[in-house]
């Protein structure tokens, strides 16, 4: 199995405050996990021991857009990767119903940079 990750990714264009993005990755990553969870079934523990024993290794990238991110995250349904869209409650600093983050993985790493090598770091 190749390295495991899990990619955090955060709309940049929200001008979220710092302590916002990172409730919103959190959100993602914790969604993603049980998504990847719920995908892999039987397998679960072969995937998730490795990841969960090597670091946890997390990256966080940013997109510009609420469409770059649901686009991301259509294509990682049709990868079958898991994942999870983050859409706010709307109760400090955007709107209700606003996607702000996606979680991904944790997956192999080569699965997961042919969607996401594109993007930059947040």
């Amino acid at each position: 199995m190749s390295e495991m990750k899990q990619v955090i990714v955060i709309r940049s264009d929200l001008d979220m405050g710092g302590g916002k993005a990172v409730a919103q990755g959190a959100h993602a990553s914790m969604g993603a996990y049980f998504d990847s969870l719920e995908r892999w079934g039987e397998f679960a523990d072969d995937r998730i021991v490795p990841w969960a024993e090597d670091g946890r290794r997390k990256i966080c990238l940013c997109v510009d857009s609420e469409e770059e991110l649901r686009a991301l995250a259509a294509a990682c349904e049709k990868q079958n990767i898991g994942h999870y869209l983050v859409c706010d409650r709307g109760l400090t600093q955007v709107a209700p119903d606003t996607a702000t983050a996606l979680g991904i993985g944790p997956d192999s790493s080569r699965h997961i940079d042919k969607l996401t090598k594109h993007l930059g770091l947040y």
